[in-house]
């Protein structure tokens, strides 16, 4: 069935993407291609060993490494990398990781517009947006800008071949959760639903595969291609309920990213699933329950995921503080929400029940 719509507006950013196995040796071309000669690679801490190995096999055309990248990136964190930045006389970003290094080099190019050369290592999908999320004062703010977009994308299926299958997983569903989202959007187009619904798919199909064998380069080229389809989604349309409750949780009460993402994905589907059905028929027909939110729990639950706020970090007594922070500025969602909808959502999540709604 077609998705065309008679009115509708979509916008592409001019990125570079590349997928393949080793692909990641070919940085150096990537460098001179953009006409630059001094990369400054960035990594979190733990990825601080690959961030050495990329400066290697970069050679001439790096000046330095930065591997105190952060999750949520906090301001402070990103302050230092621009002195340094400036101090080593970078003129492009090399970023190796996840969504918390690429998060820094977005950072780090709103203020200083170096283009960009992401190699993820996770699924996160922020590398393929223009949208760059900081956290000052223990609040997390998102920000759009066309700064922030990476210039060059390279997917190398040997990077994710040992990520540990728990964070396969919950980073995958972090991935999942913006083309669940890009679903029901209000400014969705028929062109980010295909890319929402091929990314979808392109994860039903390959995850159970990963879980079993880890090593499977194609299973896991197959998810790197649904990280970027969602992340693609991710940086069209705007998001609603589920990653303004994520943005919360994380900023505010510095719970884990992904593990965020993964355990309220089904109960924000499912709220949202009264006003926004036949919008998220294709979550129900990709993993086979006619509720959505019911659908990726059942599907969480079968890979591993984790399924409760309580086994992240989250504590009770903050749920009803959480819920005023998520409903004290107004945003579009396609369901009214109110302060006790989320209660009771976020009580059925920290609980790690099936969706409540």
């Amino acid at each position: 069935m077609s998705h065309f719509t008679s009115s509708f507006a979509a916008q592409f950013a001019s990125v570079r993407v590349r997928f393949g196995a080793g692909i990641r040796s070919q940085v150096s071309e990537e460098i001179a291609r953009l006409g630059c000669k001094r990369a400054l690679v960035l990594s979190t801490p733990p990825q601080a060993d690959s961030a050495m190995e990329m400066a290697q096999e970069i050679g001439d055309l790096v000046v330095g490494v930065f591997t105190r990248a952060t999750m949520h990136t906090p301001t402070a964190v990103t302050d230092e990398a621009v002195a340094h930045a400036n101090l080593v006389r970078a003129d492009c970003l090399v970023a190796i990781g996840g969504g918390s290094t690429t998060g820094l080099g977005k950072a780090i190019a709103l203020r200083t517009d170096l283009p960009q050369i992401v190699v993820p290592t996770t699924y996160a999908g922020s590398e393929a947006t223009n949208i760059l999320g900081q956290t000052e004062n223990g609040v997390k703010t998102t920000l759009t800008d066309a700064k922030v977009q990476p210039e060059v994308i390279l997917y190398d299926a040997e990077l994710v071949k040992t990520l540990p299958v728990g964070m396969t997983v919950t980073s995958a569903l972090n991935a999942m959760a913006h083309a669940a989202e890009g679903l029901y959007a209000k400014d969705r187009n028929p062109v980010s639903t295909l890319l929402a619904i091929e990314g979808l798919e392109a994860f039903a199909e390959a995850l159970d595969n990963v879980v079993a064998n880890p090593a499977d380069l194609e299973a896991r080229g197959r998810t790197l291609y649904g990280a970027w389809l969602c992340g693609t989604v991710l940086g069209q349309v705007g998001m609603a309920l589920h990653h303004k409750l994520c943005h919360t949780l994380g900023g505010s009460f510095d719970l884990p990213h992904a593990e965020t993402h993964a355990v309220i994905l089904p109960h924000a589907l499912a709220f949202n699933a009264r006003a926004a059905g036949r919008e998220l028929e294709p979550v129900s027909r990709i993993f086979g329950n006619a509720n959505p939110g019911r659908a990726l729990y059942d599907f969480a639950t079968r890979l591993g995921a984790p399924l409760a706020l309580m086994e992240i970090g989250m504590r009770e007594e903050d749920l009803v503080k959480a819920a005023e922070l998520a409903t004290s500025k107004p945003y579009w969602n396609p369901q009214p929400v109110t302060k006790e909808d989320i209660v009771t959502l976020l009580e059925a999540a920290f609980r790690g029940d099936p969706p409540a709604f």
